[in-house]
């Protein structure tokens, strides 16, 4: 969900967070990006920017990601732009006292600057009419990404928190193609638990750390497929085991080879590229 309202109420009673949360309570895994409000107009750092409904705890909130266009993530950073926690939104107690949630989000951050995606445009004569965004940045939207533009196949670099959680879409897409018996919940917590921590970053910039579908996708696969019936049913409880026969959780640093034959070892703190 691409969604950023500048909503003062609390996720228990915000129309936004209310439908997500039935949404998740549904079995749907929702995916929210965190907005764009991490800094002012004078580049100052914003903090508590996080925007309904990804100040709901039931969802994943993402954040944006500068991944300095190279594979390694040691030189990653946190975009100024990419709103951070922890949730403002508030509530009335019984005695009249305004307080506030105060959530750690996000949830995990993803890359989500200068990504190249599809632009929107129309025909005019079988040519193509770029959006408003692409008509005012041209040169460094449109002619930076290098790509023939035809209409029916124009791209354009984007930024935005809204780049960065469909990232995190297609992570649980694979979670969920690898064992279709995964919750909400479940997704959420193999999500973080295998996220690489970004140093020099807080808790509230970037939540757990930055998405790792390799780790993620290795702990689904790990687990049983009848999770969620399970539970429905009333068969699996707390402290039942969730693992899938013969299975473990992967181990610290695991290794496999993906296409191209370049090995990556997977590290529940970070992937490293080896091999070329």
């Amino acid at each position: 969900i691409s969604l950023a309202a500048a909503s003062t109420d609390s996720w228990q009673i915000d129309p936004l967070c209310a439908a997500v949360r039935s949404a998740t309570a549904a079995g749907i895994t929702v995916v929210v990006a965190a907005g764009n409000y991490g800094k002012d107009a004078n580049g100052n750092v914003v903090y508590g920017s996080i925007a309904a409904p990804g100040n709901d705890p039931s969802v994943i909130t993402v954040g944006s990601l500068n991944t300095k266009g190279t594979a390694d993530r040691g030189d990653d950073t946190v975009n100024a732009f990419s709103s951070r926690g922890p949730t403002r939104s508030s509530y009335l107690d019984g005695l009249g006292v305004r307080r506030s949630d105060n959530l750690l989000k996000p949830d995990l951050v993803a890359p989500g600057n200068a990504i190249i995606g599809a632009a929107s445009t129309k025909a005019i004569a079988s040519r193509p009419t770029w959006n408003d965004i692409a008509t005012r940045h041209y040169s460094s939207l449109m002619q930076a990404t290098n790509i023939a533009q035809a209409y029916g196949e124009t791209q354009m670099y984007l930024s935005g928190t809204s780049i960065a959680a469909p990232a995190v879409s297609g992570a649980v897409a694979l979670m969920l193609q690898a064992n279709p018996g995964l919750t909400p919940a479940l997704i959420k917590a193999m999500l973080q638990y295998s996220a690489t921590a970004q140093s020099g970053a807080k808790l509230i910039d970037q939540g757990a750390g930055l998405l790792n579908v390799t780790g993620a996708v290795a702990m689904a696969k790990a687990l049983r497929t009848d999770i969620a019936q399970g539970i429905a049913a009333g068969s699996i409880v707390a402290g039942t085991n969730l693992l899938a026969a013969g299975q473990s959780l992967p181990t610290p640093s695991t290794t496999y080879t993906p296409p191209k034959g370049k090995a990556v070892t997977t590290n529940w703190s970070r992937i490293v590229f080896v091999g070329g």
